[in-house]
C-alpha cells in the first residue's frame, strides 16, 4: 500500500481541523484494520492510542475531555478507501501491456 503518508496527511489534517477549533486532541481510536495498516505511522504518534473492534477500518482522534459531549470534539478518519483506490490501481496496472 502506497499511503503510509497519505494516512500521515489525514491524521495530521484531522488534528490541525481539532486544533484550529480550540481542542486538544489526546486520544486515537483505532479498529483492527487501520492498525494492521498504519503500525508504522502510530508508533510516532503522541497520542494515547486504543483499540476498538467495532471500527474496522477506521480511527477516531478526539479530545478526551470533550469526547461524547460535543460533537466537534472529533474526528474519524479512514484507510479503507485509500486500500480500494491502491487495489484499483494495481488492477490497473495488470491489465497494462
Amino acid at each position: 500500500m502506497q499511503g503510509i503518508d497519505e494516512i500521515k496527511d489525514i491524521l495530521a489534517r484531522a488534528i490541525a481541523e481539532l486544533r484550529e477549533e480550540g481542542l486538544e486532541p489526546d486520544i486515537l481510536l483505532v479498529g483492527p484494520a487501520f492498525l494492521e495498516h498504519s503500525v508504522e505511522l502510530l508508533r510516532d504518534c503522541k497520542l494515547r492510542i486504543y483499540k476498538i473492534e467495532e471500527l474496522g477500518y477506521d480511527a477516531v482522534v478526539a479530545d478526551s475531555k470533550y469526547l461524547g459531549q460535543i460533537k466537534r470534539a472529533s474526528r474519524r478518519i479512514s484507510v479503507e478507501p485509500l486500500l480500494k483506490e491502491s487495489e484499483m490501481w494495481e488492477e490497473l496496472k495488470k491489465l497494462e501491456v
